[in-house]
């Protein structure tokens, strides 16, 4: 009998265990883990498709930020997004943002390419120069459709 105690005292606190260790990963993941002061930052695109709140941002492929909202501008149907980046990042005021994908399957994130300027953006400026995002479909429907806009020379 006291075999049988001991077991499920040892299952219930394995089970315990991977409880919080399930908490404390999906506080990380979700950004409400204790990380660096952040500060936000406000860009508009075209086409925001496969980014939203949640979705990282990053610079040279590192993590730095996250989105926080984003909205639609009834004056100029672009997608409005906040974001934020890591205190200790300092962004250059003459960079730019683009949506990247991380592959076929993957998932979408904004790509922070920075520019060469001694200057940087304070908290609450906004980035002009952004690149939406592609659309795969577009993409593969303009191939299959045979659009050779620049291709072969004809005789």
């Amino acid at each position: 009998m006291a075999s049988e105690n001991m077991t499920e005292v040892a299952v219930g606190g394995a089970v315990l265990a991977v409880a919080a260790a399930f908490v404390i990963y999906a506080g990380q993941v979700s950004g409400f883990s204790g990380t660096a002061p952040e500060y936000e930052l406000r860009a508009s695109f075209r086409s925001a498709d496969g980014i939203d709140v949640g979705t990282d941002v990053r610079l040279a492929g590192v993590k730095v930020g996250r989105v926080t909202d984003m909205q639609l501008d009834p004056e100029t149907y672009r997608a409005r997004a906040v974001f934020t980046v890591r205190e200790d990042i300092e962004v250059p005021d003459d960079s730019a943002l683009a949506i990247s994908s991380e592959g076929l399957l993957g998932g979408n994130f904004v790509e922070i390419l920075p520019g060469g300027s001694p200057f940087y953006f304070a908290a609450g400026d906004e980035i002009e120069f952004t690149q939406g995002s592609v659309s795969l479909i577009a993409l593969l429907t303009k191939f299959i459709a045979g659009d050779d806009t620049g291709g072969e020379a004809s005789e």
